[in-house]
């Protein structure tokens, strides 16, 4: 019979468990529980300090601390606060090419650690020197989760056709010296807390941070950081660098803190996870973790050794393994529970539909475990619907609450308003949510995710004054960033003093805007795109950590007109009433649900006459909500000259009027007026509608 308990050293160990993984913090003490299938014997370093060279070693050899494929053991008398980490000392001879799944003498970190620490000669490469491992790697540490007062905590739970998205970065935001921050606030989860005011007053309803989860900033070119954070090296974790506090509970509560202030304003948080590949590369990348444990599981490796590289990171997250797939679920659990995270938008989502041979799979395990799991169902998920493997799947994501971000209408709008030709049917579509893509599923109209620009690629001005990349800083010799941009520079390569230029790229800047906004479907928008935020033509900033990234607080003129017309838009996408309904509340309906709800009618610059043909840049339609007798009338401009049009009647009345509601070419404020405007114009007048722009009228029975 088996002991019950070892004296160890100083420690007092039992055989513990499996039920949870991770370091869990127990009565007595903490339990630590590991999958490692190919080990023999596993050790367990318990660290006085995060420079600890000499760790208290457990050594787990014996049946009693393992479980199948599960190492555990419970220590007492230990408490949060504890470094720790695990090494394999030896393989499973009886374990099928054990030998090649895990790595032995490397310091590895607890794929379920809920905080990572990193000793002060960190160094990203550990070597084969076991001694030397012990000062060069990052460790885990013990956590109380329960340390915390959310203080009746509550998700503002937006339906998604009342959603805008925010993506933004958390150190980018406020970063920049003109934030106005102190210094040792600016690019922290509590900096980010001093501008939140700035996000309620541009009618922000959600923000979806780029990755938050510890990465290693040195995953880069040399010379470089990594700064957009998209090479994970804990799911569990909080990124250390963007708190202020960085005790052992700064990042977890500072973070905690930053969504309890969110939630307050009626801000919801969405994450961009990474669970397709990690900071561990290839076959010849660094080994944090999920390598020494069993890189065959984790990874999609074909049968020499090469590591399948579908997300263009070096690497591939095997997530269609059921150890991984576990992992992933067991994560967004612990976001969405711990952290009150309220949706996940998952980068290069289609790696998630791929097996373990990386071949595209339908009803993907992974994907419809997500989809259906009821922790998980009142979080919103959001797919990007490709991957870097040439594997594209908008429209095709598995599972029906999945929702994509809808590549397809970034191209063709950007495209038609750039006035290249053969795209107005494509653009009709878009505009009304894509129905050539999403076919049955658009009695779910909020399925596309409707955005322009995002981290990835130019900004919204850049868009409108570079035809080309300018990606020379990233020191990748051009290689890197999309060539196909769909972008316009409209007579000078990058800034120009032309106040007539500069007046056209701003009109352009809010016809895009406004389109993302009125289309049917849920609309995105990047952090600083509503400021006109320039990268000077860099479509690939993740290595720029620096002012190309930054937002910069010091608004121009037209910033601030930029800024104002895309606040008032945004307010204006919920058409508010004067109706009242039996409880005496405000009637609203959101401009995609009358798009969803009413017949259309099409026109040109001739009442009832669109023009289909391939070299058409212009289309106007009306839509009608009949519940309060309001008609919407939009024309779309996108050519390089004037259109006299002439305006069409209010479908069932002769002498009902028109009202400007929105117009992209007027000088601001006057390019978005008042419900109430008195620029009122009439069925059969001639209206000049200015070379790229966009009219929005309305009429209505109130």
């Amino acid at each position: 019979m088996l002991p019950e308990k070892q004296q160890l050293h100083k420690y007092v160990i039992t055989e513990g468990h499996s039920k949870t993984l991770g370091a869990t913090i127990e009565k007595d003490g903490v339990n630590f529980a590991v999958w490692c299938p190919a080990a023999s014997i596993i050790e367990l370093l318990l660290f006085k300090d995060i420079d600890d060279c000499e760790p208290d070693i457990i050594t787990l050899a014996s049946p009693l601390f393992r479980s199948t494929y599960y190492w555990h053991v419970k220590v007492k008398g230990i408490k949060a606060g504890q470094i720790y980490a695990w090494r394999i000392k030896e393989a499973l001879r009886t374990y099928k090419f054990a030998q090649s799944h895990v790595e032995l003498g490397k310091v590895l970190l607890d794929p379920y650690g809920k905080r990572v620490l990193f000793p002060k000669a960190y160094r990203r490469f550990q070597t084969d020197d076991p001694q030397e491992n012990l000062k060069i790697s990052a460790k885990s540490a013990v956590v109380d989760l329960d340390d915390y007062d959310w203080e009746l905590d509550v998700s503002p739970r937006h339906p998604l056709n009342r959603t805008i998205i925010y993506e933004m970065h958390v150190k980018g935001f406020t970063a920049h010296q003109s934030s106005n921050l102190p210094p040792q606030l600016r690019g922290t989860y509590r900096g980010l807390i001093e501008k939140i005011p700035y996000l309620v007053d541009l009618g922000i309803t959600a923000v979806e941070f780029l990755p938050i989860f510890q990465y290693d900033s040195d995953d880069a070119l040399p010379g470089k950081k990594n700064y957009w954070g998209y090479c994970p090296m804990a799911f569990f974790a909080p990124h250390e660098a963007y708190a202020q506090d960085k005790s052992l509970m700064g990042p977890l509560n500072e973070f905690r803190d930053l969504v309890k202030a969110l939630h307050r304003n009626g801000i919801e948080v969405i994450l961009d996870v990474v669970y397709n590949h990690t900071s561990e590369g290839d076959q010849n990348g660094p080994v944090y973790c999920f390598k020494g444990f069993d890189k065959q599981s984790y990874y999609i490796i074909d049968g020499h050794g090469n590591y399948g590289n579908y997300s263009g990171c070096g690497n591939t997250f095997n997530a269609n393994n059921s150890v991984v797939r576990n992992l992933i679920i067991d994560s967004l659990i612990f976001w969405k529970e711990e952290m009150h995270i309220d949706g996940f938008r998952f980068d290069l989502a289609s790696i998630l539909s791929r097996d373990e041979q990386g071949r595209p799979i339908a009803n993907a395990p992974t994907l419809l475990d997500i989809d259906i799991n009821p922790r998980l169902a009142d979080t919103k998920i959001i797919a990007e619907p490709w991957d870097a493997g040439g594997l594209y799947q908008v429209g095709n994501i598995a599972g029906s609450k999945w929702r994509e971000w809808n590549g397809k209408f970034r191209d063709t709008v950007r495209a038609f308003m750039r006035g290249d030709p053969g795209n107005i049917k494509d653009f009709v579509t878009k505009l009304l949510g894509s129905p050539d893509i999403y076919n049955e599923k658009i009695i779910d109209p909020q399925k596309s995710v409707n955005f322009i620009t995002c981290h990835d690629g130019f900004t919204l001005w850049d868009l409108v004054a570079y035809s080309h990349k300018h990606n020379e800083a990233n020191g990748e010799n051009g290689r890197d960033g999309c060539n196909n941009n769909y972008s316009a520079n409209y007579g000078v390569e990058g800034e120009s003093d032309d106040t007539g230029l500069n007046e056209l790229r701003l009109r352009q800047a809010k016809n895009m805007m406004a389109l993302t906004l009125i289309s049917l479907g849920t609309s995105m928008i990047t952090m600083g795109d509503e400021v006109l935020r320039t990268q000077r033509g860099n479509n690939n900033a993740y290595c720029q950590d620096n002012d190309t990234s930054y937002m910069n607080w010091n608004f121009t003129e037209h910033q601030l007109e930029m800024h104002n017309f895309t606040r008032r838009l945004i307010h204006y996408r919920t058409i508010r009433t004067k109706h009242r309904s039996r409880n005496n509340g405000p009637q609203i309906k959101m401009l995609d649900s009358v798009l969803r709800s009413t017949k259309l009618q099409w026109h040109g610059v001739k009442p009832y006459q669109p023009d289909w043909s391939d070299h058409s840049h212009s289309i106007g339609l009306i839509y009608y909500w009949g519940t309060y007798n309001v008609f919407t009338y939009i024309f779309v401009n996108a050519y390089w000259q004037d259109l006299e049009v002439e305006l069409p009647p209010v479908p069932g009345y002769v002498n009902r009027h028109w009202y400007r509601l929105i117009d992209t070419s007027l000088p601001a404020p006057n390019e978005i007026k008042s419900f109430l405007t008195n620029d009122k114009h009439s069925a059969g007048e001639i209206m000049k509608i200015k070379a790229r722009s966009i009219v929005m009228m309305i009429s209505s029975a109130f």
